[in-house]
């Protein structure tokens, strides 16, 4: 009797360490990431939420798509604006801040799980050749062949 694989699903359950967030409700947005994020001192307050420019970002590094294809509906709002809402807060370390926040309080509710995790070596540079790159380079030109 022949058993059809294509419709057995993984017994192994996905780790939830591995998803992205595609979309961060308000209250969350609220409570645990607003804070760390910087805002302007001066000037008008911006015309769409940092709540909806952090969504829409979120979008962007979870598709892996250009800026310029974001498509950003109804919140009248350029795909400029948020690529400089991204720079900036990538600049001045505000993602940084989230991530250590967040650090700590998974550390203070006991959920913090170092076994978890792991450096990731992906994005480390290698050139062709490494190995020939290390040894000392000694130059052949002007050394005369033995005639033997």
């Amino acid at each position: 009797m022949k058993t059809n694989k294509r419709n057995k699903k993984s017994q192994r359950p996905s780790p939830l360490y591995n998803k992205l967030p595609k979309q961060v409700n308000r209250r969350d947005f609220n409570r645990y990431i607003q804070p760390s994020l910087s805002v302007g001192k001066r000037g008008p307050d911006t015309k769409v939420s940092t709540y909806k420019i952090f969504n829409h970002i979120l979008k962007v590094l979870h598709t892996g798509m250009q800026w310029y294809n974001l498509d950003t509906g109804r919140d009248r709002v350029s795909w400029q604006a948020v690529y400089y809402h991204h720079n900036h807060w990538s600049k001045d370390g505000s993602y940084q801040r989230v991530f250590e926040a967040s650090l700590v309080w998974l550390r203070d509710n006991d959920l913090l799980e170092l076994f978890v995790l792991h450096g990731d070596g992906s994005n480390a540079v290698a050139k062709k050749g490494g190995a020939a790159l290390a040894t000392r380079v000694t130059s052949t030109s002007g050394v005369k062949r033995s005639s033997t």
